[in-house]
């Protein structure tokens, strides 16, 4: 027996412990669902979590491992909470965690196929998939990526690619010939970010004004179109919200649709969030003319229930998910880049890619569809329950009506005379109990709290005590705490 199985290796040692291991998840799991203990999470400011975590590290073992992992599961936000409705991270299927451990021991890289020969051939076969549900043919093709930012990074690449005349990969910008995207108010930053990654500048981007119902309007998309051109620009693009991270609305995709096909403009969807509502027959209207797109990012690890990360990019013309990065690479790639289907770091940012499509493919298979669409169909008729609360409540206040299951609202109650000032106070009294954790969002420069109902075991009972959590948090005075930080 060598020093590393003995020490490292070891089958027997790796067997007791994933059992072991697994049992303390499973014990986690079931307090979590039991909403016990009731913390969703246990507030510890930045430095004081600093303290917690020494750094140093010695030559000899100085920790036990179950000792280790209870700690984190005792610090850590708990998302298997029912009472977790805030940022839009998914409850992971528990099954899709036994699936990532094989993937992680596994390791197989799978931007290259000889490296990571199943999962690339899995990847092949959700994408279409996908984009069947989509309503796009088999000319579409695409590739799993590292979560919505690379994915809409990618799509906007060869948007950019398809609007110039000139090699840009090579020769860099024509400084001449500036670009411009259209993108709503309510688009996510990481679609900015994108286009500053790209080099493009805060310049680029233009701002479709949104209605009351946070849509892109048709009269926005024309006058944000004409200032463009005006600023001496050349647009390339127009992103849709499918939907809104802030709002949980969708735009009207078909009006985005027509407006790109009439000015020849690529047209992108960022699905991230809302694009798995085509799972669902009672919701895939709200993506109607999504079909239409040029291009969608998809993440599995929203409401599919996969651990982090898992986004699919999927283009109408299967040709273009090959013109976001051309480099070449002889050690790695022999043939022409669309000879390679089954090499995506052709495709992809990543030249190292994780198992994505393992977690998605099997529990797919191992659940069915039908499971995944009433996880759907459950978190979106509950947020319609809570607007109706709501909306039914004197001293409550919806920003809109949610298509969604992402609400936006507001505590109102008769004097309160510095609003936003309320809702920042009730949170952070909200997070120090720790009993909900919710997060909140700007509309118009006034603030609201927000709700992402993504845990499949929140029932209406866990809605109606944050109303009431709420109004007797609200009732309470200023307490001080600091506003705003960050890590809330």
């Amino acid at each position: 027996m060598t020093y590393f199985e003995q020490h490292a290796f070891n089958p027997d040692r790796f067997r007791r412990n994933g059992h072991r291991l697994v049992d303390l998840l499973a014990s986690f799991l079931e307090g979590s669902v039991d909403r016990k203990p009731a913390e969703v999470l246990r507030q510890i400011d930045p430095e004081k979590m600093l303290d917690l975590w020494e750094g140093a590290f010695q030559d000899a073992p100085t920790a036990d491992l179950f000792s280790l992992i209870e700690r984190v599961l005792a610090q850590s936000n708990n998302l298997q909470h029912p009472r977790y409705i805030g940022h839009q991270c998914c409850t992971p299927l528990p099954t899709a965690a036994l699936v990532d451990l094989v993937g992680t021991l596994l390791n197989n890289g799978s931007a290259v196929y000889e490296m990571g020969p199943v999962n690339v051939a899995m990847e092949r076969r959700l994408v279409s998939w996908m984009a069947g549900l989509i309503g796009y043919d088999t000319r579409s093709d695409g590739v799993f990526t590292n979560g919505g930012t690379v994915g809409n990074l990618t799509a906007l690449l060869v948007a950019r690619g398809q609007a110039v005349d000139y090699d840009i990969w090579k020769t860099g910008y024509d400084r001449t010939q500036p670009l411009g995207v259209l993108v709503s108010q309510q688009c996510h930053y990481s679609v900015t970010r994108a286009i500053g990654v790209m080099g493009l500048g805060e310049a680029a981007v233009y701002s479709v004004p949104v209605d009351d119902a946070y849509q892109m309007t048709q009269k926005g998309l024309s006058s944000t179109y004409e200032r463009v051109l005006r600023d001496g620009r050349q647009p390339f693009a127009v992103v849709g919200n499918g939907c809104a991270t802030a709002t949980g609305r969708y735009d009207d995709l078909n009006r985005l649709a027509d407006f790109a096909e009439h000015h020849q403009l690529w047209f992108h969807v960022d699905g991230a969030h809302g694009a798995s509502a085509l799972l669902s027959p009672r919701y895939r209207h709200l993506l109607a003319g999504v079909h239409r797109a040029d291009s969608i990012v998809w993440d599995a690890h929203k409401m599919l229930m996969i651990p982090a990360l898992a986004t699919a990019v999927i283009f109408k013309n299967g040709a273009h998910s090959f013109e976001a990065f051309s480099q070449r690479a002889s050690y790695l790639f022999s043939g022409e880049p669309q000879e390679e289907w089954y090499n995506y770091a052709h495709r992809t940012m990543e030249c190292t890619k994780s198992m994505m499509g393992l977690k998605l493919y099997v529990p797919l298979k191992v659940y069915g569809v039908g499971l995944f669409q009433r996880f759907i169909e459950h978190t979106f008729d509950l947020t319609e329950q809570f607007a109706d609360m709501i909306a039914a409540a004197s001293d409550f206040e919806l920003a809109v009506r949610p298509q969604s299951n992402i609400i936006c609202f507001r505590y109102t109650p008769v004097g309160a005379v510095d609003l936003n000032g309320l809702q920042r106070r009730i949170r952070q009294a909200l997070l120090r109990r720790g009993r909900f954790y919710i997060v909140q969002t700007k509309l118009n420069q006034e603030l609201y709290l927000r709700c992402t109902i993504i845990n499949p075991n929140t029932q209406v009972v866990d809605l109606t005590e944050l109303l009431k959590e709420i109004r007797h948090l609200g009732t309470q005075g200023p307490t001080p705490a600091p506003a705003d930080q960050t890590y809330l």
